[in-house]
């Protein structure tokens, strides 16, 4: 019997679509919501599914940013043949995507008894969103938003691409949340943050899913809760993706920081109360 049914996977790939690049955690809603329904969070099923669903907001982004993804992907393959388009900031831009990813595919590998175990707790979720809050909103007022997509560098992608680390240990910390903030901290504007935090999530995320495919399917995750939950997911972030670049490019993350901090600190109440389970 698979340990999600179909129903369960509407609602999960609903918040996964949501919630994956708003800076609010997917991670830390999709526990909250399987623990509310009853779905043991630590089951290797469980986790493999959560993970396989994101491969349909990683789409949702590749539809969204299909010109800019194309453009990107030219470059860098007429770099690697002319020396003269190396040059050219696009073709810079593709490797430092691919490079930026490393130290969470590394780090993914060499903890995940510990990201699976321990760290999955809900009471880390909880705690991972007060604080992640607190650091989004430093980084907002301490940026200085002067510069766009067109400055970013390579110690950019490589800071802000590292600190996908905290929400991958984490879980609640929000890996859009440690993105845009080192974003902002390195004074882009929430715009180009908010793009890069995007085109860094399309590696990390997609192997993610793929390296989970194999364990979901082969410990109880049925493929049509896989298949159902992932196409929700895609319809719903191609919708999110709209919606928060509209909305940053005319708003501080305010709203996300008190959101944050009102989830977490309900969280704590479900869970010093008992209605959830860590």
């Amino acid at each position: 019997m698979s340990a999600i049914n179909v129903g369960q996977a509407v609602v999960l790939g609903a918040i996964e679509g949501v919630t994956e690049f708003l800076p609010v955690s997917s991670t830390g809603h999709l526990k909250i919501a399987e623990g509310l329904m009853g779905i043991p969070v630590d089951d290797d099923a469980v986790v493999g599914f959560s993970a396989v669903i994101q491969v349909g907001a990683i789409a949702a982004v590749l539809v969204y940013f299909f010109k800019d993804i194309v453009r990107i992907m030219t470059a860098w393959f007429r770099g690697l043949a002319d020396r003269e388009e190396r040059y050219h900031h696009d073709y810079k831009f593709a490797w430092w995507v691919i490079v930026a990813t490393i130290p969470i595919v590394v780090v993914g590998l060499a903890a995940k008894p510990l990201i699976q175990g321990p760290l999955a707790s809900l009471w880390v979720v909880a705690g991972s969103l007060i604080v992640g809050s607190g650091v989004m909103w430093a980084a907002d007022q301490m940026g200085r938003h002067k510069r766009g997509e067109d400055d970013t560098s390579f110690k950019d992608a490589m800071l802000v691409g590292s600190s996908q680390i905290l929400a991958l240990l984490f879980p609640g910390f929000s890996r859009s949340g440690a993105t845009m903030s080192t974003a902002l901290m390195l004074d882009l504007d929430r715009v180009a943050a908010t793009r890069l935090s995007f085109f860094l999530g399309i590696p990390a995320l997609t192997g993610a899913g793929i390296y989970e495919l194999k364990d979901a399917l082969g410990t109880g995750a049925g493929a049509a809760p896989l298949v159902v939950g992932t196409l929700v997911s895609f319809v719903v972030a191609y919708a999110s993706i709209a919606w928060l670049l509209k909305f940053v490019a005319k708003h501080s993350f305010n709203a996300f920081v008190i959101y944050r901090i009102v989830v977490g600190l309900l969280l704590f109440g479900l869970l010093g109360t008992g209605v959830l389970n860590s």
